[in-house]
């Protein structure tokens, strides 16, 4: 593991572009490269939104503050700058897209991340992509489906690990990709999130959670606690255990005494 930030976010102040309401005040975020990082916060902390920041979503305006990747400001890229830079977002609820079947996405997406006039070798991409699969313990079959079309909240999770590890990204931002899941898929997905860091030691990823359970199968080395827009409390893993214990009430107060 390297001690340099693969991403450094700096004094992030965001808000939602039409409302104006502002929902990360003066945030502070660093993670190395080949660490796996967790965030964890009550409902309305901001967890989500400083995932769909980092990705460049147009709902939310950064008024202050920045966000280096991999030590270049990322802020003025185009999502799609972002994704081909190496920064994955795994939704928590994944956009269906009727008539593109998983396999032409995922090979206009394995093109796209190409350098320009390189071509992909199809049937390097259907090995991988068979193999991948595998890995996720999905039916080959499944790779015709329509992207997330009828799909359930599982089926809709392994696909964006799916993505995740035919992409390769150098980071991935999961946003709460063990809601909706029976313990069963929550295993699958979290031995296809492993295998990828293992194959890729140099792979960092951010997890956001409400719960220490996916943190059971996908190892943190670092859980930092969010509340009202900020990071409040960072530390090892036996952080994510307290906050099951003992839930989210003493940071909210501490918050309010500090905001005041």
């Amino acid at each position: 593991m390297s001690d340099s930030p693969i991403l450094r976010v700096s004094n992030l102040h965001a808000k939602v572009a039409e409302e104006g309401t502002e929902i990360l005040h003066g945030l502070d975020l660093e993670i190395p490269a080949g660490e796996i990082h967790a965030i964890m916060g009550p409902n309305g902390s901001g967890k989500s939104t400083l995932a769909k920041v980092i990705a460049g979503h147009p709902e939310y305006e950064v008024t202050e503050g920045s966000i280096l990747f991999k030590g270049e400001e990322i802020l003025e890229m185009e999502p799609d700058e972002r994704s081909q830079a190496g920064l994955f977002l795994a939704f928590q609820y994944p956009v269906d897209i009727p008539g593109v079947s998983i396999a032409n996405f995922l090979r206009t997406a394995k093109q796209a991340h190409l350098p320009e006039g390189e071509e992909l070798d199809l049937f390097d991409f259907q090995d991988e992509l068979l193999d991948r699969m595998k890995l996720l313990e999905m039916d080959p079959t499944f790779a015709e489906r329509s992207v997330n079309d009828g799909f359930s909240g599982g089926e809709k999770k392994r696909n964006e690990i799916l993505q995740m590890a035919m992409l390769k990204p150098t980071m991935a931002v999961m946003d709460e990709t063990d809601s909706g899941l029976d313990i069963d898929a929550l295993k699958t997905v979290s031995n296809g999130v492993n295998t990828l860091t293992q194959e890729d030691p140099t792979m960092s990823v951010l997890l956001i959670t409400h719960y220490q359970r996916l943190l059971n199968y996908i190892k943190p080395d670092v859980v930092h606690v969010m509340v009202d827009g900020r990071i409040v409390r960072t530390g090892g893993p036996d952080v994510a255990l307290e906050l099951e214990e003992e839930g989210y009430h003493d940071y909210r107060e501490f918050e309010t005494v500090e905001g005041a």
